[in-house]
């Protein structure tokens, strides 16, 4: 490195500090971070841009805020210049990546594959420039090995290597089988590094494992070793669980601006920097600051979230959308007014029903003891009005509109 920074300008030198600052912001490990500091100087040095790559498994296409951690990290890449490569798993696709995983993942099918792949990129759009990333799918290369080929590449690492992934240990702890195709995805992941030649891989830290594999190949072919760049795991709206939609804890990037303001602001006061730091375009000079000005009282918990959830919507849906989103939350929930519009729902059952039947029927919430407690809260409303009573009784008519928290709201409508 000391070499390399030698025959760097004072210019030269400035504009790799600047580009660090920005990849390192919000990174959860460089391995090793030398490693990209050279790359990054000879890059610079050589006018020659990177290639950064992000391996795909389209098995879940339904893109949200979780997984443009990573996408937000490639577009600072390509805002320097730099060649993002996405790769799709089109052939260890339908293997399906074992990360995490405590049985064998369904294989899924060519058409399967395909269509999830499409999803991809329609939604990877909304945060790259898709017509400046290369595109590569690894069938084009694994499915020409042959059956000594992939008997040369297994020769490459050990059993005891392959071994040290965790959820193969707990697995063999818990008495569970491992197929041994399973085994082959590490390996398949590592010579798509090979092949593409990559100078950086991007993941999340689940993915560990299966990144070192391409160092560790690339290495044994007498190439450059790629740095690997691990972002974290978003956690959810509900603070404690990686974002996800199982967990329905999650903002998804195709919601619409209300829905995605509304939701941002429930995020948790303490997740607040690491969402600017992970899914906003903020500059880690400006992240500072509004850590700064948090920390000083200078700027109120409230105001800062409002600022993160118009940001979420601005980046996803424009300015004049984040704007109005953010006019719609102050007067339909700090206010208390009603919004203009609200959505209608089909009500066939009894016209006359406790609030507590209601509410469940409508799945509002998941139990009665649930709605119980919102009521305890002063959390349901009835046409405006905030419902005290748990034993209330409604007579259901036509346009009756019934509120639950800040963002449930729905107008009955009954039939004639």
């Amino acid at each position: 490195m000391k070499a390399m920074v030698s025959k760097l300008t004072q210019k030269q030198l400035a504009e790799v500090k600047r580009q660090m600052n920005i990849y390192t912001q919000g990174t959860a490990d460089i391995i090793p971070t030398e490693e990209l500091e050279m790359k990054v100087a000879k890059s610079i040095l050589e006018n020659q841009p990177l290639k950064i790559k992000l391996g795909l498994d389209p098995s879940a296409p339904d893109v949200h805020l979780g997984h443009s951690v990573v996408l937000n990290k490639l577009k600072q890449f390509q805002d320097n210049g730099h060649i993002i490569q996405l790769l799709i798993g089109d052939f260890t696709g339908k293997i399906g990546d074992p990360t995490g995983k405590s049985v064998a993942r369904k294989q899924l099918t060519d058409e399967e594959v395909k269509h999830n792949a499409k999803t991809y990129f329609e939604q990877f759009g909304k945060i790259i420039d898709m017509e400046k990333v290369e595109l590569h799918f690894n069938s084009k290369w694994l499915s020409k090995l042959n059956f000594e080929d992939v008997i040369n590449l297994a020769g490459k690492i050990t059993v005891a290597r392959l071994m040290e992934r965790d959820d193969f240990e707990e697995r063999i702890a818990l008495g569970k089988p491992i197929s041994l195709h399973e085994f082959f995805y590490p390996l398949m992941q590592g010579y798509d590094s090979v092949e593409l030649q990559c100078d950086i891989e991007l993941g999340g830290t689940d993915q560990h494992f299966n990144i070192l594999m391409g160092r560790h190949f690339q290495e044994k072919f007498g190439l450059e070793k790629q740095v690997a760049m691990l972002m974290p795991l978003l956690e959810g709206l509900d603070g404690v669980e990686k974002m996800s939609k199982s967990k329905k804890n999650y903002i998804g990037i195709d919601e619409k601006p209300e829905e995605m303001y509304g939701k941002a602001m429930s995020i948790p006061d303490e997740l607040m920097i690491k969402y600017f730091e992970l899914i906003t375009d903020y500059s880690p000079e400006e992240i500072s600051n509004i850590k700064t000005d948090i920390q000083s009282g200078s700027l109120h918990p409230r105001d800062a979230k409002m600022l993160l959830s118009k940001t979420i919507v601005r980046m996803y849906h424009g300015e004049e959308e984040a704007e109005k989103a953010e006019n719609h939350f102050v007067s339909v929930f700090q206010k208390g007014q009603l919004p203009d519009e609200i959505a209608e729902k089909e009500w066939s059952g009894d016209r006359n029903i406790s609030i507590i039947d209601l509410l469940v029927d409508l799945d509002f919430l998941p139990s009665k003891s649930e709605v119980r407690r919102m009521i305890g809260n002063r959390g349901v409303k009835v046409n405006g009005e905030t419902v005290e009573d748990p034993a209330l009784k409604l007579e259901i008519t036509d346009g009756l509109i019934i509120q639950v928290g800040k963002r449930k709201i729905v107008k009955l409508k009954c039939e004639k």
